[in-house]
């Protein structure tokens, strides 16, 4: 029986390496090699015969993806490696056998829900920007906003990287000492994102807490504890994000006429 190729990015990003796009720069920077030979991107390969190697360490094909929802605490980095040797949100978990990386970046001081997987097709599909994945967080600011400044964040404020594009923002409730706890859910993640933002409309973030990741919540985890996903709640994932893809792609009236073009 012939077996179906695989591209070689996907390969290696379905079984751990990290995200597809983390594992495309690595062939491009002559770190992958097949057989012997520097892999060039869009190869396809059989993980079964061929001899895959990144940085000289041969690859092995994860047995099966997972995927799991932690609370995460302050203090903790979402990356695979630090070079200032502070804790990482995946010292929290060891899975013999298993690699993990984080889905997206929460930042150093910023708590709450994290994904770790695997599955490099899941956390493409939920962190790349045409996915429209909303994420919520929880954010004690400085100062009471006026409604004037929570419509600025709804619409969308400059930021150095670009516009942010317009948010779902609501004020929870005001507290002593002229603070104020806000809910803020967005469908891009630009780096400290929420942080950029308030401080923008003149209220800094003092805590910062997401809550919520499509329909995924903490309910039932407390800081530093973790459970796996369902298949049934990858599976609804997946099928999301491909969902709010399609709703954004333009409309083809006359299918014909495009095969033709194409």
């Amino acid at each position: 029986m012939k077996i179906a190729l695989e591209r070689l990015q996907k390969v290696l990003a379905g079984s751990g390496i990290g995200s597809r796009r983390y594992c495309e720069d690595l062939i491009r920077a002559g770190r992958v090699r097949v057989d012997g030979k520097v892999a060039t991107l869009g190869m396809k390969v059989d993980p079964a015969k061929n001899l895959i190697c990144v940085d000289g360490r041969k690859f092995t094909v994860s047995q099966g993806h997972v995927c799991l929802i932690v609370n995460k605490p302050k203090g903790y980095v979402s990356t695979v490696k630090d070079p200032q040797g502070r804790p990482k949100v995946t010292d929290l978990i060891h899975i013999p056998g298993v690699r993990l990386f984080p889905v997206g970046r929460l930042d150093y001081q910023t708590s709450g829900l994290i994904l770790l997987t695997n599955d490099g097709e899941l956390a493409y599909l939920l962190t790349h920007p045409k996915y429209g994945i909303w994420k919520t967080y929880h954010a004690l600011v400085k100062g009471i906003p006026c409604p004037k400044a929570l419509n600025r964040l709804r619409e969308g404020v400059p930021l150095p990287e670009g516009k942010t594009a317009p948010a779902r923002v609501k004020l929870l409730k005001e507290l002593p000492g002229s603070q104020a706890l806000l809910e803020i859910s967005l469908r891009e993640g630009k780096k400290r994102q929420v942080r950029k933002m308030c401080r923008y409309v003149g209220h800094p973030v003092v805590e910062l807490k997401r809550v919520k990741l499509a329909f995924l919540t903490l309910k039932g985890l407390r800081t530093g504890e973790y459970r796996f996903l369902t298949q049934e709640e990858i599976k609804r994932l997946k099928d999301l994000a491909r969902r709010k893809k399609n709703e954004h792609a333009p409309k083809i009236e006359n299918c014909k006429l495009f095969e033709q073009k194409n």
